[in-house]
């Protein structure tokens, strides 16, 4: 039981900073960010292991999802988040 309790914890903190990552880029957007400086951005100048692992994690999750781009060293928002931020933003 009490695993299934800490999977549903680790689920509910890896939701939290996914939503953290890409409130992050789109509100910089249209600046375009390197996964090192939103790691910065997101977890800090001397983030641990953990929480740069943690970052990594949520972008790989967002961009399979389709919410993010990774490309030519860049971490940027998809045109679908962004125009799903604009509709949320009406």
């Amino acid at each position: 039981m009490q695993a299934i309790e800490e999977s549903k914890t680790t689920w509910a903190e890896d939701e939290n900073l996914e939503a953290a990552v890409m409130q992050q880029l789109l509100d910089l957007h249209p600046t375009r960010l390197t996964l090192a400086e939103l790691i910065r951005e997101v977890a800090g100048e001397n983030a641990s292991f953990a929480a740069r692992d943690s970052v990594e994690r949520a972008v790989r999750s967002l961009t399979a999802t389709g919410l993010l781009h990774e490309g030519e060293g860049f971490v940027g928002p998809s045109r679908a988040a962004l125009r799903f931020s604009e509709l949320q933003d009406r």
